[in-house]
């Protein structure tokens, strides 16, 4: 059965973290569209376990490896954020432009996938942090996830958007009109629910899976740069400023780990790794005295936290598929989960590989 015409078209997104959000959003501003967006958790709330985009650092530094949709998934993001990140840009109080140092002693190269970057280089011998063997540098930003999540969201409904707050348990929900707010007949739904995919009836992805982090928030405003270090031994260390003056440190990501509060030994495992990529972390006063320790940062902590990143088996998942709708009548089903630790960082190009889904799905109007 045809589905659509040239009439406005009603689009339900399921899930409001930033991929849901900017997908709504670019679905909106394509025009010709009527965008409901449905979700457990929106930004507005408090947070959660269950609503992973409140806890991310979130900086842009691609992870790409050899993935080319990756990288101009991450290429396009990195463009839309950059001009948002300008003082004369949409939002304040949300962006932090700073020097970012990426250090490894794992062997790997990052230049194919973080050329893009304004002043990037590599960074002499004799400059390198302990434990690495190479290391480059360039200019990214932070962004501050609360500030910004809520940004995304007004901008949603500014514009005439909707936003429905339910828990669905089965994704004919959404196409039948059984939640209260939603479209009757909807023309189609887009999919965007991280690690809610595993769970969802009607499409249970088994492929989906947890990747636990752990982040400790500081208050150094002393520190104005960030670093990464990736050693050979698979640990990972990072520290990002923010806009807000503190620095988010973390190093914990575990596939297939579900425990939902922070972990003490964790916390230890952080401060000491990031400690020794950026002894900088400590109180002035106390490094004038003498070498700092992890005790030196406690009296700094702000908040800890953990969120539970979307992991998929073989990647994002970024596909259509045309579900019974009723009698006689199927309707498309664009999905845009997956993201691991990288939804932030590529939210814009995913959300335009959705788009271009969608489009495709509503002109044929037939699987």
């Amino acid at each position: 059965m045809q589905r659509g015409s040239e009439t406005t078209k009603d689009i339900i997104v399921i899930g409001a973290g930033v991929v849901g959000l900017s997908t709504a959003i670019r679905i909106q501003e394509k025009g010709g569209y009527r965008v409901t967006i449905v979700a457990e958790t929106f930004p507005t709330d408090p947070k959660t376990i269950r609503y992973t985009s409140h806890w991310a650092g979130a900086h842009h530094v691609s992870q790409a490896f050899g993935n080319k949709r990756q990288r101009d998934m991450d290429k396009e993001t990195f463009e839309t954020m950059w001009r948002d990140s300008e003082h004369s840009g949409p939002i304040q109080g949300c962006f932090l432009r700073y020097n970012h140092s990426e250090f490894r002693s794992d062997g790997v190269d990052p230049t194919e996938w973080l050329d893009y970057m304004p002043d990037f280089r590599s960074i002499p011998n004799n400059e390198l942090v302990p434990g690495a063997t190479r290391g480059w540098t360039f200019t990214t930003f932070t962004l501050h996830p609360p500030a910004y999540l809520n940004w995304l969201l007004d901008r949603l409904l500014t514009n005439g958007g909707t936003m429905v707050h339910a828990q669905l348990q089965h994704i004919s929900q959404a196409m039948h009109g059984g939640i209260s707010g939603l479209p009757q007949k909807p023309d189609a739904i887009v999919v965007c629910i991280g690690l809610g995919a595993r769970f969802l009836g009607g499409i249970e992805d088994k492929k989906v899976y947890p990747i636990r982090g752990q982040t400790i928030t500081l208050n150094a405003p002393w520190v104005k740069y960030g670093s990464t270090l990736s050693s050979a031994d698979g640990s990972y260390f990072y520290l990002m400023p923010r806009v807000t003056g503190d620095v988010l440190v973390g190093g914990i990501r575990v596939a297939d780990d579900w425990f939902p509060v922070p972990r003490a030994q964790d916390r230890d495992y952080v401060l000491a790794g990031v400690l020794a990529v950026c002894p900088e972390l400590a109180p002035p006063e106390i490094r004038a005295k003498r070498m700092p320790t992890i005790d030196d940062l406690r009296p700094l902590i702000v908040e800890e936290g953990c969120g539970l990143r979307p992991g998929r088996k073989g990647g994002i998942r970024l596909e259509t598929e045309w579900l019974e709708a009723g009698p006689q009548s199927e309707i498309p089903v664009v999905y845009n989960y997956g993201h691991a630790g990288m939804g932030f960082q590529s939210s814009w190009g995913s959300a335009s590989i959705a788009l271009d889904l969608l489009e495709e799905a509503l002109a044929s109007g037939k699987p």
